[in-house]
């Protein structure tokens, strides 16, 4: 079955992988299989042209590991970090269109 949101992937792009948590909901991002992060600077960027398999891999196993809704974003090509192409998964990889304190690196810093 192919990933319903493919349809902003690009021949020779790359995407990651998302899914929100179980336990609290939190937005995770894929670091490598069974490991996520709640940034998605840390994600693993995977070509498009292996992106279905790896998020069929990653869809098995989202009940083990707490997860809900495992899909791929396509990522801009020409950026250093992962940065999402939609506006969607921009906020949802960066925080609310809020104040700055309130977005997922902010949070982390305040309970480190």
């Amino acid at each position: 079955m192919s990933d319903v949101r493919n349809n902003r992937r690009v021949a020779g792009g790359s995407s990651v992988i998302t899914a929100n948590r179980l336990l609290d909901g939190r937005i995770v991002w894929q670091v490598a299989e069974g490991d996520w992060s709640p940034m998605i600077h840390d994600a693993r960027i995977i070509p498009n042209a292996e992106i279905e398999a790896a998020i069929a891999q990653a869809a098995a196993r989202q009940q083990a590991d707490g997860l809900v809704g495992v899909y791929g974003v396509q990522i801009e090509s020409d950026e250093a970090a992962p940065t999402p192409v939609t506006v969607r998964e921009r906020i949802r990889a960066f925080g609310p269109t809020v104040h700055p304190d309130f977005t997922p690196a902010a949070e982390l810093e305040a309970h480190a």
